[in-house]
Order: structure tokens, then sequence, then C-alpha cells
């Protein structure tokens, strides 16, 4: 029994002529059209941030010199007195560094739990739904909770209150991103750890962790940046005073709570001070956001 071969397709000259045939004029106009339009799209999109970011450096800059990366706030009305708000910066940073020790180490393991060991049991169902619906609790609540946990039961405004309501702020940013991180491990990192000996404590720490903890750092950096920003858990919780900070057990002055109060004040050089906070601000952060991308980049 003989088989004739199967007739294989051909392609004409006329055929391969019309691949390098220009596109219709129709066609042109609406691909060139779309894409002229996406532009616009996004430039409107990025101007409301630009024009936020030109008023900001047009109303802050003029007040920022050293004495006001390093010197107190002057009170109120007073003149030829150095205005500065180093008490802020400081203040910030100590309630930031406190929250960032407590939750990254539970935001982490809570991730790899989550993605390592408690993979479709109950447990780790409802670990995963409190997360996920913690994220998008209103930071006012959270200050709210912390008021109650803490000031409530010291009677007092305190640094440790703001930390802690920052931390609650920052745990599910940091579990979430981890757990993001650890899916991209390839399975079969894995696997071969495991056909090496190594059992599962050491693949995970030493395989899974390793490998995800660029992405992990990146992650960790934008929850500090938005925990940096917070106002309405610090108001409640560590609220603000014109002093150095003394401890994180006595109310501690923040940048974000001092652009609060001084943004509705009636003297013009504190809502002129508003303005340098909120730059400095925006350069922290700006610092934050650009220090992280580069230790992706770096990685990639």
């Amino acid at each position: 029994m003989s088989t004739s071969p199967i007739p294989h397709p051909s392609v004409s000259d006329t055929d391969a002529s019309l691949i390098f045939q220009p596109l219709s004029f129709n066609r042109t106009f609406f691909s060139r059209g779309m894409t002229g339009l996406a532009f616009v799209l996004s430039g409107l999109a990025i101007l409301p941030l630009f024009s936020i970011l030109f008023e900001v450096i047009k109303n802050g800059l003029p007040q920022l010199t050293l004495d006001t990366l390093t010197q107190l706030p002057a009170p109120a009305g007073m003149e030829g007195i150095p205005d500065g708000l180093g008490n802020c910066i400081i203040g910030t940073l100590m309630m930031v560094f406190l929250a960032s020790l407590m939750s990254i180490p539970i935001g982490i393991l809570a991730a790899i739990y989550l993605s390592e060991f408690g993979q479709g049991s109950a447990i780790g169902s409802g670990i995963r739904f409190l997360i996920t619906v913690l994220s998008g609790v209103p930071s006012i609540v959270v200050g709210l909770f912390a008021y109650t946990v803490i000031v409530f039961t010291t009677k007092t405004f305190s640094g440790l209150a703001g930390s802690f309501a920052l931390a609650i702020v920052m745990v599910p940013i940091i579990t979430l991103s981890t757990l993001e991180a650890l899916k991209l491990v390839p399975t079969a990192q894995r696997l071969a750890s495991s056909a090496l000996g190594a059992n599962r404590f050491q693949t995970t720490f030493k395989i899974v962790v390793s490998s995800a903890l660029p992405v992990i750092t990146t992650g960790t950096l934008l929850a500090i940046s938005r925990a940096i920003g917070e106002t309405a858990p610090l108001i409640f919780t560590a609220l603000f005073t014109i002093n150095w900070p003394d401890g994180f057990f006595q109310p501690t002055p923040s940048l974000s709570v001092m652009i609060y109060n001084y943004a509705g004040s009636p003297f013009i050089e504190q809502n002129a001070m508003a303005w340098t906070g909120a730059l400095v601000l925006v350069f922290i952060v700006l610092c934050i956001n650009i220090f992280s991308r580069l230790v992706l980049a770096k990685t990639r």
C-alpha cells in the first residue's frame, strides 16, 4: 500500500509581496492615533504628580536651610529665632525604626509560613484572609486601636504607641509582598534542594528565601516609606511636641503630624514650615523608593 506525500502549502510571489506592502491609510491612522492617545492619557495621569512636586518644591525650598534640619521649631509668632524641624525628623526615624523591628520579622515569617508550610491548611487560609482584610483597614482605625491598647492603658501618649500603630500598618504590606516574592521562586529549585538531601527548613531558608531576598527587601522598603508618611495613627498615639524626643515613653514629634498642625495654623511662618516639612518628607520617601529600585535592578 503506497502513500502519497502530503502536499505542503506554498507561498506564491503575490502572497509574499503582501507582507512588505505598507498598511492602509485607515489602519495607519488608527494605529498612530491610538499611540498618540495613549501618550496623552499617560501625560494626564502623571500631571497631578508633577503638579504636587512643583508646589512642594516651590513653597518648601525657600525655607530649607541647615538650621531648618537641625533646630527645634520656634514658638508661634516669635521672630528672630531659628525655626527648624530637627526634632520631627529624629522622632519620625525613631518611630519608624522601632516599627520596622516589630513588623519586619512578623511579616516575613508569616509569609514564609503561608507560602511554604501552611498551603491548603485552614489556619493558613484564615491567616491569609485576615492579612488581606488588614491591608484594607483605614489607618485612622489602626490609630484608634493602638490608642485603646497602649495609650488608654498607660495613660500617656508615647512614641511606643506610635511605633505600634505603624507596625500594624506595615505588617500586611510586608507579608503580601514577601508572599508574592516567594511565589516567584521556581518549584524546581525546591525539588533540586530536596533531591540533594536538604530538609524542608534548609530548603526554605537557604534556597527559597535567599532567592527571593531582593524582592523581599524592596517590599520592606516600600512598607517603610508608607509608614513614614502616615499621620492619622500618630495623632492618636504619639501626639506631638516641640521638644527633642525623650525616649519612646513620651509624646514624640513627627514630620507628618507637624505638617498637619502647621498647615492649619494662623501664622504664616508655620504655614511655610509645613511646606518645608512636606519637602523633607517627600525627599525621604523618594530616597527609599530609589534605593529599593536599585536593589532590585542590581539583583536582576
